[in-house]
């Protein structure tokens, strides 16, 4: 195996450990609560906490990228999350694990970016499509196998084995990295842009509390929407002052660049998408058709099923289709999985809903390859950081928007005097009417986009 792929797949290891993370909580919630002696509403602060940091922290990884080399960042932020998740498996109250989430955060924050920036920074545009299909099996696993993971682990062992977990994958991938990770320059002298940081730092955070908020009791929905309103008024003024300061916190040149930018805009919609399509199935087939969490898991797991079925002829697909036509492919399957699910109830044929979660995996895993492909095939080299960072914060705002938009979704639907299972059908409506954005705007694309990495 050749050392490029050797580090794709190190680097890929450490994003699963954070992907999964951020998810697998979701199923502990009731029994940390219940040991702990909180709240279901307060326990979801570790999902909430976790997000918001490393949407904060995030722009903050490619200025000590910089500054301090890739290599030793990486090294330190895996170091980091997996002292901090053996911190979270021996908390002893609720003010400990919170805290322990925060600096598990931090750690993500600057993991993932790093990772995807030793991968793609000097790759060349013709071995972007190899190695991005590495770096994208962890977002689209993660999420799909969370909820069976953490039931299994829930009812046979204890909460504290979802932090445990990460033990042997932390050490074994810094062991790894330590020895098979080139040592890279580093820059003393860089700047950084800490106006900028905290603007945009505030803006993220402010923007998922305020998705955030509402899930917690509709009678939050006007302070919900006037968070989100101010934090979209901070991202513009943000946006402008990253476009004209002289020392940005980074470039935005590569928004000028029609096959990245798509990422940013129709992608941050399919992100919401397909990240929130599991958790709202998994939580419809527990709550509301009062499935156990092992059994509803087994049945998300097709989700990933998909996903890994479609993975050995994903290039192929994109090679013979091109980026656009791979892309409005995926579309169309993820929209007729997401309307399928709307229409489940309680007596559905359980092939129905394995072929409909295969279809969902199989979309995902095609569009986010194709997504990831296309979006560097153009950047410049001396660019991919900054387009990176950049890339990161859209991605993790997305991710950290998906479960909360959904569930703003479900009960504001449940509020205006619907029944719960009408309430998460038109949930996965709606997340099938977030894909026509991205469909309209790819549509709109040269056919041949990209097509240097095709070669």
């Amino acid at each position: 195996m050749e050392k490029q792929v050797k580090v794709a797949l190190i680097m890929a290891a450490s994003l699963f450990m954070e992907f999964m993370d951020g998810t697998i909580v979701t199923t502990a919630l009731p029994d940390i609560g219940k040991e702990l002696k909180v709240s279901a509403s307060s326990g979801s602060l570790l999902i909430s906490t976790y997000l918001i940091t490393v949407a904060i922290f995030i722009p903050l990884s490619g200025w000590l990228a910089k500054k301090y080399g890739k290599k030793r960042i990486w090294l330190i932020a895996v170091l980091i999350f997996t002292i901090s998740s053996l911190g979270s498996a021996l908390a002893f109250n609720f003010e400990f694990l919170v805290a322990m989430r925060i600096i598990q955060g931090f750690a993500g924050s600057l993991m993932t970016p790093t990772a995807r920036l030793i991968v793609l920074e000097k790759a060349p545009a013709d071995q972007l499509l190899k190695l991005i299909s590495y770096l994208v099996w962890p977002a689209l696993t993660a999420p799909a196998i969370a909820p069976l993971l953490g039931g299994i682990i829930v009812t046979h062992l204890s909460w504290h084995w979802i932090f445990l977990i990460n033990l042997p994958i932390g050490c074994i991938i810094f062991i790894l990295g330590y020895h098979w990770l080139v040592n890279d320059k580093q820059n003393a002298n860089i700047s950084f842009d800490w106006l900028g940081f905290i603007n945009l730092a505030v803006a993220s955070a402010i923007l998922l509390i305020g998705t955030e908020l509402i899930t917690y009791n509709t009678r939050l929905l006007g302070w919900s929407v006037m968070l989100i309103i101010i934090s979209l008024i901070l991202a513009i003024g943000c946006f402008y002052y990253l476009k004209t300061t002289v020392a940005p916190l980074f470039s935005l040149n590569a928004l000028k660049i029609p096959s990245f930018r798509i990422f940013q805009t129709g992608g941050s919609l399919f992100w919401i998408s397909v990240g929130a399509l599991p958790y709202t199935l998994t939580i419809l087939l527990q709550t509301i058709f009062g499935w156990s969490a092992d059994r509803a898991g087994f049945y998300v797991v097709f989700i990933f099923i998909g996903n890994i079925s479609i993975k050995p002829f994903t290039n192929k697909i994109i090679k013979r289709l091109k980026f656009r036509g791979a892309l409005v492919s995926a579309f169309i399957l993820v929209m007729v999985s997401s309307v399928g699910l709307a229409f489940i109830n309680k007596n559905v044929s359980i092939w129905w809903l394995i072929s409909l979660a295969v279809i969902s995996g199989i979309g995902r895993s095609l569009a986010l390859t194709t997504y990831n492909g296309l979006s560097f095939s153009e950047v410049p080299t001396l660019e991919r950081n900054s387009a990176n960072t950049l890339n990161a914060v859209t991605q993790s705002l997305a991710q950290g928007m998906g479960v909360s938009v959904i569930t703003m979704v479900v009960y504001l639907m449940h509020y205006f005097g619907y029944s719960m299972q009408v309430a998460y059908s038109a949930g996965f409506i709606f997340l099938a009417i977030l894909i026509i954005f991205p469909l309209l705007e790819v549509l709109q694309l040269d056919k041949n986009i990209g097509s240097n990495a095709l070669k």
